[in-house]
């Protein structure tokens, strides 16, 4: 906008500034005392100066910087300016467009001088006209160039500092785009890792399920049907009607108990708590129905503002859940029990504490060679989604879990 506005007042100034100028030397003419033959030779001036102009217009355009052409431009243009103010002071209107624009005109090395030529015809103005008259009249002419050559130094000074706080404003904004680019070239990159630790989380759970439910099978379902097996086998043998009852009566019990589990374990397949609920609400009818199955006191509690995660990071914490209750119910021997969700800033932390037996965690590391009691399977969920898990236990003492994991957002 503001080069817009130069351009204008470069395009456009010489020609108002010197018809304001003709006007006021017009106005002035009698008491100037300007002659006939004065007046001829503005006129022919004049028309020299907008002649000037129109033969400079074009070349301005296709010549935005220093070049002969604005050189020779230059100096016709003050020396009509010169003779106007020698004529009649009031051109000096004329002759100001002289401190404007010599950058775009003039090579370096003749600006000063060209600026020092537009205030020899400005002093001589402010003077009372060229040539000064007396010894006084060239001592005002003397002092008024000076101060005027002084405004000029002060004012390219002014300029020169103006000039280098915009480079380096310039320069400060071509860092900050950079630096911008960077910082989303960054993001960009963090969003896709995150999306491909998803995936391999997702890919990894698939593993992990497949493992967990062949190894239940195996520890249970398959253990079943052996025994069934085998109980019918006595069935077979056996000519004692009461006896072969009995072991029919286990069998059908064996039969029950391994239906049971085969449901349980297609329930564990896929988090069913959450097709209908949020995390919250999941968790906290997980802790009530454990609580109610096993008669242990059982609360749940959040902290912080809830809001969805992503299916893998909920169904994750969802798994540690339940998974703590379970080692609860088969080692924990606890009176209460407690299970927290907290929404922090970028992570959520779930904790599980009771007040059970406890346990030395170091002691089962050595005995089992792992973490035993379904820890190792916690932690592991976890640290697929680039979560943490740690144990604090000790024997008579209850134990506490807690599992760590990145706030990612639904979508």
């Amino acid at each position: 906008m503001i080069e817009q506005r130069w351009g204008m007042f470069f395009r456009w100034g010489p020609y108002v500034l010197l018809g304001f100028g003709t006007v006021m030397s017009v106005a002035t003419s009698g008491v100037i005392g300007m002659s006939r033959d004065a007046w001829y030779v503005v006129g022919a001036l004049i028309v020299a100066a907008l002649a000037l102009q129109l033969w400079w217009g074009p070349l301005a355009r296709s010549r935005p910087g220093p070049s002969t052409a604005g050189i020779v431009y230059y100096a016709l243009r003050w020396a009509i300016a010169f003779v106007l103010t020698w004529i009649n002071p009031f051109f000096a209107f004329f002759a100001i467009v002289g401190y404007f624009g010599t950058e775009r005109l003039l090579p370096p090395r003749l600006v000063k001088p060209g600026l020092f030529a537009t205030a020899v015809i400005m002093a001589g103005s402010q003077s009372g006209g060229l040539p000064p008259h007396g010894d006084l009249g060239w001592a005002v002419f003397g002092a008024l160039l000076a101060v005027n050559v002084a405004l000029l130094t002060v004012f390219a000074h002014l300029a020169a500092q103006e000039d280098q706080r915009a480079l380096d404003a310039a320069a400060t904004i071509v860092e900050l785009e950079h630096t911008n680019t960077a910082l989303q070239q960054a993001m960009d990159e963090n969003a896709a890792l995150h999306a491909q630790l998803l995936v391999q989380a997702r890919e990894a759970g698939v593993a992990d399920e497949r493992r967990r439910i062949a190894a239940e099978i195996h520890d249970t379902i398959a253990q079943g049907l052996t025994g069934i097996i085998a109980q019918l086998q006595v069935v077979a043998a056996a000519s004692d009607e009461t006896l072969a009852r009995e072991h029919l009566g286990r069998a059908a019990d064996l039969a029950r108990h391994s239906l049971g589990e085969a449901r349980r374990s297609v329930h564990n397949l896929s988090p069913t708590a959450l097709e209908h609920d949020a995390l919250p609400e999941a968790l906290k009818k997980t802790v009530a129905e454990w609580s109610e199955r096993t008669g242990v006191r059982g609360d749940f509690t959040v902290t912080g503002a809830a809001e969805p995660l992503h299916e893998e990071i909920e169904a994750t914490l969802l798994r540690i859940v339940q998974e703590a209750l379970s080692n609860a119910t088969r080692h924990a021997d606890a009176g209460r029990l407690g299970v927290t969700l907290s929404y922090m800033e970028g992570e959520v932390a779930l904790d599980v504490r009771d007040d059970g037996r406890g346990f030395d965690p170091l002691d089962l590391v050595r005995r089992s060679g792992s973490g035993g009691f379904g820890l190792d399977g916690m932690r592991a969920r976890a640290e697929r989604v680039a979560g943490s898990f740690t144990v604090e236990s000790e024997p008579g003492h209850g134990t506490a879990l807690s599992a760590r994991v990145p706030l990612v957002r639904h979508g």
